[in-house]
């Protein structure tokens, strides 16, 4: 089965293609044309160099030194997009047999970033998208969601690749799934994989410019990227990406 590519800039065709098929590759030009209703990307260039300024992931069970990250947890209604109390990040072994059952503190995402209009427009899109997901019969209006915001740089180095999804091929035992890609320097290969949950690949595809996303229904497909490596090992080579979760909640009373 071909991927399907979004490069149309309506929401709608995103919509369809994850309801078809389970998931979008949405080109980044279409996915700035997407988000420009839900806000402003005006400070797109100081959201992207806040990458610059994560944090070692120590919590990775391989060993790896390769992952840089932050995270943040908003509650996410209808109407409002609101941060959370700062709180670890958890799944069950069953979603991350690597990595998880562990609490996991990282660092918060800084708060400028976190309140940016960069960030609020990107939310605010998938809110709307995903809301009116037929998978969501309450419809939009009655929509509540636990929203997870991660930002990640994967570094690679010489003789070292780095890994994005270092639990392989997974989902992550949400409801929606975000992958938009902020920055790629010097860097070759993190392509994408999504199969079936009977392991029957789907498509693949590779994030090479800012913007560029994948759209997955978490509940239906599974998603993987392959190693990355630096192009030039003696200059510094990296993968930024911004992953924003949505797991939908019970409707308030």
């Amino acid at each position: 089965m071909d991927f399907v590519s979004v490069t149309s800039s309506t929401g709608e065709s995103v919509l369809t293609a994850i309801e078809r098929g389970g998931f979008a590759f949405v080109h980044g030009d279409a996915m700035r044309d997407m988000l420009t209703p839900f806000g402003s990307l005006g400070d797109w260039d100081t959201f992207a160099d806040s990458w610059n300024r994560l944090e070692l992931d120590t919590y990775m069970a391989d060993g790896g030194r390769y992952r840089r990250r932050r995270h943040a947890v908003y509650d996410v209604s209808s109407g409002t997009i609101t941060r959370a109390e700062h709180q670890p990040h958890f799944q069950t072994v069953d979603y991350n047999p690597l990595n998880g059952g562990v609490a996991r503190w990282f660092e918060p995402i800084e708060q400028g970033v976190g309140a940016s209009d960069t960030l609020t427009t990107i939310v605010g899109f998938c809110r709307s998208l995903f809301a009116q997901s037929a998978h969501q019969p309450s419809g939009p209006s009655a929509r509540h969601w636990r929203v997870e915001v991660h930002q990640f740089r994967i570094e690679a180095r010489h003789g070292e690749q780095g890994r994005p999804t270092p639990e392989g091929l997974h989902r992550d035992g949400v409801d929606y799934v975000l992958v938009l890609l902020v920055d790629r320097v010097n860097i070759a290969s993190g392509v994408t994989t999504i199969h079936g949950l009977d392991g029957t690949p789907l498509g693949s595809f590779t994030l090479t410019a800012p913007l560029d996303a994948a759209l997955v229904d978490d509940a239906r497909v599974a998603h993987g990227v392959t190693p990355v490596e630096a192009i030039d090992a003696n200059r510094p080579a990296h993968r930024d990406v911004l992953v924003v979760t949505f797991a939908g909640l019970p409707e308030f009373t």
